[in-house]
Parts: C-alpha cells; structure tokens; sequence
C-alpha cells in the first residue's frame, strides 16, 4: 500500500471530491473518491430493488460486480462492467445514499475495497470521504477536513448541478444538506467528524483555487 496518502474528509457540498481531484493532478497523485463506491452500490440497490440489509447489498455487489476500476489518474466506478461515474450523480441516489452508506456490513465491505485500490496507487493518492481520516486510512501522513457553512455548501451544490442560485433554492438545498449532516454525523458506524490530527480548512468564502492551494501548502510540507 502507498504511504503517500491524503485524506480529505468533510460534509456534502464542502468540495472535497473536487479539490481532491485538483490537488491530485497538481502533484501527480491518482485520486480515489470513496463516496462514488457508495453511490454506485446504492445506483445497484435502487436498480434491483434490494432491501436495505448489509449482507443483502454486499452479497449484491460481489454478484454485479460493483467496483473501483483504475483509469489513468482517478477510479471509475463500474457496476456490471459499465461505467456509471455519471448515473451515480442522479437524484435518486443522492437521497438514498447515506441510508445505504450508514450499513455497517456495507462500510466494511467499502473500506476493503477502498484499501486495495490504493494499493494500486504507488505514486501516492488523495482520498475523500467522510470517514478516510478516522477509519480507513488513520496512518495517512496528512489528513485534512474541509467545511464550510450550510449557504455557502448549498451554493456550491446548486452552482455545481447548473441549478439557479436563488434564496429559495438555497434554503432547500440547505436543509438537504443538514439532514444529511445529521445522518452522517449521528449514525452509530463510523460517523462523519474529523480525525484528531486533521487539519480543519473551513473553505466558506474561499475560492476554488484557494482552497486547493491551502490543501497544496499543506503537502508539500509532508510529502
């Protein structure tokens, strides 16, 4: 397994998957995005009408298969051997995600694949999710967890789907995110807080290229 990891970590809409992606690319990393694994398991659970029970969707996902697949500089999810990076972002997935996601047959069975890919990664890796810093990966030489308020997530979440930016818009996003905040947060496996030794970068009124530069600042003091 590569030594050269970081994990980001934070709630929805704090950016992580697309800074993760940026500060890969700037330092020749692969990045691997640990929330595309769960939506494409839950992609498969909707698709087959599976009932929520871990061993049921672990069972289901070895069967597909649902899995990490390397492609160039980043992990593509695949379900059944098809590419579904684009039908994991629909909304139906995004609502049902973190249900699936708070299974704790499901997070192991995540976690372990998860592992395996980076081990595929010998040039380093950035990793994002809720729990990489916590869980999967407690030895990353760098472990960074990214926040923002709830309008400023709810913005970038709308801006980023091409939605209209308005204050109702705003509102429903915003009370969206802090139920799943509040799923992530409480559940009993895993839950979404930042490790002891992460570095917290509350990124509200930051811009996008600011704040993969502060992420940037922080590696090259480790690696």
């Amino acid at each position: 397994m590569s030594e050269r990891i970081i994990a980001i970590d934070g709630p929805a809409g704090s950016g992580k998957t697309t800074t993760a992606r940026e500060v890969a690319a700037r330092l020749g990393f692969v990045h691997l995005d640990s929330g595309a694994l769960y939506r494409a398991l839950t992609l498969a659970v909707l698709d087959h009408q599976v009932p929520l029970v871990g061993e049921r969707i672990v069972a289901l996902a070895r069967s597909l298969p649902v899995r990490l697949v390397l492609a160039g500089r980043s992990f593509v999810p695949e379900v059944a051997g098809a590419d579904v990076s684009e039908a994991i972002r629909s909304e139906r997935v995004t609502a049902r995600v973190s249900e699936v996601a708070a299974l704790a047959e499901v997070r192991e069975w995540v976690n372990q694949q998860l592992r395996l890919a980076v081990g595929e990664a010998v040039e380093g890796v950035v990793v994002d999710g809720r729990d990489i810093g916590t869980v999967v990966f407690p030895e990353a030489p760098l472990k960074v967890y990214l926040t923002a308020s709830e309008e400023e997530r709810a913005q970038r979440r709308l801006s980023q789907m091409g939605r209209r930016v308005d204050p109702e818009a705003v509102g429903r996003t915003s009370a969206e995110l802090s139920r799943r905040d509040l799923m992530d947060s409480s559940r009993a496996v895993a839950p979404l807080k930042p490790a002891p030794d992460a570095v917290v970068l509350d990124t509200t009124g930051l811009t996008f290229g600011e704040q993969v530069e502060r992420v940037l600042e922080l590696a090259r003091k480790v690696f």
